[in-house]
């Protein structure tokens, strides 16, 4: 009897060795870089320079200087939030843009935000007042950093879009270590398929609670927000575009300035993946903030 248990034991054993379910999982496949992760390779900001500490962590900014840049000038600015959800991603994501416009002659810049983490306790209203202390450090070191404080340009795409929204939308939401007498507010928009409705119907709801409405771009627009354009795909059910078109609505009936570039069936992140799209957005950039007199 001692013999069939032990065979017995030794059976079940085997079995569950052999079993799918305890063999090791194989490893996810890296996601493909897409056009304009490819575009970032290879570029590097000319220097790197922490905005705000918090607790131990030190934000910064990722800058690309254009030739000839000395202290002193008035060179406008080109500042790009990276997406993610607010919970990824990081400034080297949006490395083409800030290099685009340093090479036009402006200061680009992508910058750095604490990720949303129910475990490291960061919300999404810290994310927001990352991007407006990062504007107000901007205009607060404009003579260092060789910029026009009033033409500093914010940009984002997705989660960043609404963090660039943010700047000129949020009022209340500021840190408290920020100088209040600098505003945040830029001299112009560009967001890319942006986070503009946190309601159940937009993105973000279950992110940020039952404040969403605090954070909702969509519901906070009013008489005076910066000239606006945006970038949206019909088919992106990641920011439904209904979003996009609400906030335009909302933007035209205030007396603002707000265009709306339709891609139709442009899926969420359409203009990232597609170098074609990723320059024509960028052409219809340059032509909005020419016309706007942010760019030579």
């Amino acid at each position: 009897m001692k013999h069939l248990c032990f065979a017995i034991l030794f059976a079940i054993s085997f079995l569950q060795a052999q079993s799918p379910a305890s063999a090791e999982k194989p490893a996810a496949k890296p996601i493909a870089p897409d056009a304009v992760d490819q575009m970032a390779t290879g570029l590097k900001p000319t220097r790197i320079l922490p905005y705000k500490k918090i607790a131990e962590q030190e934000l910064e900014l990722h800058v690309f200087e254009p030739d000839g840049l000395k202290a002193g000038d008035s060179r406008a600015c080109f500042l790009i939030i990276h997406g993610g959800g607010w919970t990824g991603g990081t400034p080297r994501r949006m490395y083409s843009f800030a290099a685009h416009y340093a090479k036009l002659g402006m200061v680009g810049i992508s910058m750095q935000y604490r990720l949303y983490s129910k475990k490291t306790g960061v919300s999404v209203f810290d994310c927001v007042k990352d991007a407006r202390s990062a504007v107000r450090y901007i205009r607060g070191h404009a003579t260092e950093l060789g910029i026009d404080p009033q033409k500093v340009i914010v940009s984002g795409g997705s989660a960043g879009g609404h963090l660039a929204a943010a700047t000129a939308l949020f009022d209340p939401v500021n840190e408290d270590s920020d100088d209040l007498k600098i505003s945040p507010v830029p001299n112009a928009l560009v967001l890319l398929f942006p986070v503009i409705d946190t309601s159940k119907e937009g993105y973000g709801n279950a992110k940020i609670g039952e404040r969403w409405q605090e954070l909702s771009p969509v519901h906070h627009v009013r008489p005076g927000v910066p000239p606006t354009i945006i970038f949206h795909g019909t088919g992106d059910t990641v920011t439904p575009f209904a979003g996009a078109k609400a906030f335009q609505e909302a933007m035209l009936k205030a007396g603002n300035r707000c265009e709306l570039d339709i891609n139709e069936g442009g899926v969420h992140g359409y203009l990232m993946r597609n170098k074609a799209l990723y320059e024509d957005t960028l052409q219809k950039t340059d032509v909005f903030l020419k016309l706007l007199g942010l760019l030579k």
